[in-house]
Parts: C-alpha cells; sequence; structure tokens
C-alpha cells in the first residue's frame, strides 16, 4: 500500500506550481493556509469544554492564455498530499481552460522571496490561556456564590499563510486571533447581560474585569421599566458601533457603487468618492499595520469578486482612508475595478478598521452621564439589510438596553427591533467618545480587528417591541 506523502507549505507550492506548468498552464498562484486553534466553553459557572484543532487548506489558481485572452480557474481542498495536490493542480487548470477570458486578468504580481519564507506555520495551544482560565476560575466562583449565572467562550486562532507564484512571489505572514463572549444571567434566569473583547493573544483581557461589567449591567436590570417604540435618544457603546459600521465597511465595494447597486452610488451614475456623508469630522481608515489590529500586510483574494482578483494576490497593502473629515475618500478596488470605474487609486479590501471621531474624548459612561433622558443600547444581533440603496439595516436589541434617566443608568427596558442606516447614523450623531479596541457581537467571530469610539444618536429608531431575549 502506498503512503500518503504530507508535504511542508513550502513544498505544496514548489509542487504545486511545477505541476502547473508541467500541465501547460501560463501562471499560477498557489495558497496554503496552515490553522491552529484553541477554545474554552462555559456554563452555568463551570467550565464545559476546551480543547485545540489544526487545520490547512491549499487553493490553487491557474491560468491558460495570455493578455485579454487569459482564463482563470480555482479549486480549493483541505490537507492535501503529494498525490491529491497533482489533482488539485489539473482540476485548477481544467477549470481555466472550460472558462472565459477573466474580465479582471491582470500580470500576476512579481515578486522575491519575502521574510520569513522557510519558517514553519505557528501554533496556539490551551496554554494560551494560562493567565486567563485561573481568572475565569475566580469569576466563576464568585458567580456562584452571588447568585449569578455566567456562559460563555473564548477562542484563540494563529493563521500561518504561504503565497506563491509562477512569477517568483513568495511570501509568509502568520496571523493569530482571539476573543471572548460572555453572557451574565440573574439567578432566576429572567435577565441576561453581555460583555465581549478581541485581542491577539489573551494578554489584555481579564474576566475579572468583564465579570464585573457584567455584575453592574445585571444590577441595573434589577428594575425593568416598559418603554414604547419609537426615536429614542441612545447611547451605542464600541461594540454596539461596530455591529453596525462592519456592515458598512463590507459595502465599500467598489464596482457596486459604480454600477449602482449600493448607498455609495451617485443617483446620475458613478460613485460617491469626493462627496461629504458626515458633517462631523469622522474618518474610517484601514491599516495592516494598526497597533492591536495587524492584519495580513498583502492582498489574499481565493475567488474574484467587486473589490478583489484573484490576479492581485500579493499585492501590497497600504493605509487607506475609506472616508476622512466626514467625505468618502476610497472604495474598495482591485486593479481591474479601479481601472473600470476610473477610482484614484487601487484600494484592496484590508481585514481591519479603526472608526473615530477627531478631537472626540471620552468613555460610554461619558455619554451616558450627559444624556437626560434615553437609552443605553449595548449591543445588537441578527442584523440584516432591508435597502442596500441606503443601507438601511434591521435587527433586534439583546442582553441589555437600559434606561437613563438625569445621566444615571436606572433600569433595564424591553427589546425592540430597529430599523437604521449607519451611514445616516454617522451624519446624526451629536456625541463621541474616544476610539476603542471593540468587539461585534454579530459579526465578531468573524471580523474582530476593529476599532470604534461610542456615540450619542438623538433618534436612534426602535420600530417595534420585541419579545426576543
Amino acid at each position: 500500500m502506498t503512503t500518503a506523502i504530507q508535504l511542508s507549505p513550502q513544498d505544496t507550492i514548489e509542487r504545486g506550481l511545477d505541476l502547473a506548468a508541467a500541465a501547460g498552464a501560463s501562471g499560477c498562484v498557489v495558497l496554503v493556509a496552515e490553522s491552529s486553534s484553541a477554545n474554552l466553553r462555559w456554563a452555568n459557572n463551570t467550565l464545559t469544554t476546551n480543547g485545540a484543532m489544526r487545520g490547512s487548506r491549499v487553493t490553487v489558481i491557474a491560468t491558460v492564455g495570455a493578455g485579454e485572452g487569459t482564463a482563470a480557474g480555482v479549486v480549493g481542498r483541505s490537507s492535501t498530499t503529494d498525490s491529491s495536490l497533482r489533482e488539485l493542480v489539473s482540476a485548477a487548470v481544467d477549470a481555466a481552460r472550460s472558462s472565459s477570458p477573466a474580465e479582471d486578468a491582470r500580470p500576476l504580481i512579481d515578486g522575491t522571496v519575502g521574510s520569513g519564507w522557510d519558517e514553519e506555520p505557528d501554533e496556539t495551544s490551551v496554554n494560551v490561556y494560562a493567565e486567563f482560565a485561573p481568572a475565569l476560575g475566580e469569576a466563576l466562583t464568585q458567580a456562584g456564590k452571588e447568585n449569578r449565572w455566567l456562559y460563555g467562550f473564548a477562542d484563540h486562532e494563529v493563521v500561518t499563510l504561504y503565497v506563491g507564484s509562477s512569477t517568483g512571489l513568495r511570501l509568509r505572514h502568520s496571523l493569530p486571533r482571539g476573543f471572548v463572549s460572555a453572557t451574565g444571567k440573574s439567578g432566576d434566569l429572567s435577565q441576561s447581560a453581555w460583555v465581549g473583547a478581541a485581542t491577539r493573544d489573551f494578554s489584555d483581557i481579564d474576566p475579572l474585569a468583564i465579570d464585573t461589567e457584567l455584575t453592574r449591567r445585571l444590577g441595573w436590570a434589577s428594575r425593568t421599566v416598559s418603554v414604547e417604540p419609537g426615536r429614542h435618544a441612545t447611547v451605542l457603546p464600541p461594540a454596539a458601533v461596530a455591529d453596525l459600521v462592519t456592515f458598512l465597511f463590507w459595502q465599500l465595494e467598489g464596482r457596486d457603487a459604480y454600477e449602482g447597486r449600493s448607498v455609495f452610488s451617485k443617483p446620475s451614475g458613478g460613485t460617491r468618492i469626493g462627496e461629504a456623508l458626515s458633517p462631523h469630522r469622522v474618518s474610517l481608515r484601514s491599516d495592516p499595520n494598526l497597533a492591536g489590529l495587524e492584519t495580513f500586510p498583502f492582498a489574499v483574494a481565493r475567488s474574484s469578486g467587486g473589490s478583489s482578483s484573484v490576479f492581485d494576490n500579493g499585492l501590497t497593502l497600504s493605509a487607506t482612508d475609506w472616508i476622512r473629515g466626514g467625505k468618502l475618500e476610497n472604495l474598495m478596488q482591485s486593479r481591474f475595478t479601479a481601472e473600470l470605474t476610473g477610482a484614484p487609486a487601487v484600494t484592496p479590501p484590508i481585514d481591519n478598521f479603526a472608526l473615530s471621531v477627531n478631537g472626540a474624548t471620552g468613555t460610554t459612561d461619558d455619554l451616558v452621564a450627559g444624556l437626560d433622558n434615553g437609552l443605553l443600547l449595548t449591543c445588537l444581533w441578527y442584523i440584516r439589510p432591508v435597502d442596500p440603496q441606503t443601507l438601511l439595516l434591521t435587527g433586534l436589541t439583546r442582553d441589555g438596553v437600559y434606561l437613563v434617566e438625569n445621566g444615571e443608568v436606572t433600569g433595564a427596558v424591553n427589546n425592540f427591533r430597529f430599523n437604521e442606516s449607519p451611514v445616516d447614523l454617522l451624519a446624526r450623531f451629536t456625541a463621541a467618545g474616544a476610539t476603542v479596541p471593540s468587539f461585534s457581537r454579530e459579526w465578531g467571530d468573524e471580523f474582530s480587528r476593529t476599532a470604534t469610539p461610542p456615540l450619542l444618536v438623538p433618534d436612534f429608531n426602535m420600530s417595534s417591541v420585541s419579545q426576543a431575549s
């Protein structure tokens, strides 16, 4: 019986490129993503499970033809061996031959061997929780003594990505990511609160501080008040702002805007680049080197779409202002779409963002202290688009909507369905705090590299009462 040979990421790329050339491909890009993860889960004040996993995925992008006649075939597979790699490359070349010429075809990115290319994939393990887990145990014990219940999970992942191409590109980058999502409930389970946080290595996550905040919010809920739907002055903490702005960020696709399919489309045609979206000095910025939110410094595309192209793999990314001083500066553009739309620059997607308001200082508590009467909305969920032309979103509140009276939180209120556009909110807010790292309840498990400020919106639209809990 023949033994399957497991290749290293570097050998997989070199072997894949050789096989593609032998099969008649005019060009090829091979991406190998090695992942390592570790997690903890707890419920009813008890640690329930922990575990570690490893994963691998290989993507082959083969091209045939030249110039405007170039076609591409993309095939991906988990955990390839020497024998299965041959099948994978053959499938990618066959897919390219059966495809029409790619409209986004451009010369593959040239390059040299980057730093660390020969290094093995980085790994994580449950040891990443060496300080977190004992503190979590203290919090679970304390909750039991105080007749509260704690539930939650923590996840840490390291992805090491290798990219190689027939043009000589050889890149390696290791990227850690972690988060914690925690829910506290009253002893009778009638009230709940949520707190989440993102991290790179769990050295900056304190379970006792999280439990303190959960306890504070459950204390607010010792009094419950019924509030009618309508437009209410509402403080949104950074987590809730991230819930909404992440969806806005994902809609910054240049081609969709150019073709009239998004809120960033001009009614008369083209995009709104250069237009003011807000009277405030709001900025939305991505940078692969944002401190604490670092991400891949080069473009990674396993498929072509409105803002990305498989031909752009390995393209160096740089800091990009999407909104600056309230004005739309850029949309996400591949080399192809930038030429198509006449964009001022090639600005591929970057896997992080920071929203800030120039000159804004203070915290969520400071905004609450300045509010005479209104709501504190801690997190949102089940967010869905209603109208892409205005980016109107709908969704539900969950695990903590509180009444604010004379600058103090005085009780919990019922849940609502909301209808709001994050683009409109950036124009309508009346106060903001300092930008801090944030974690979206709705999107954080897939997109956690965000930093946002708290905002005060004078007329947040709570369209109806929800029975969700």
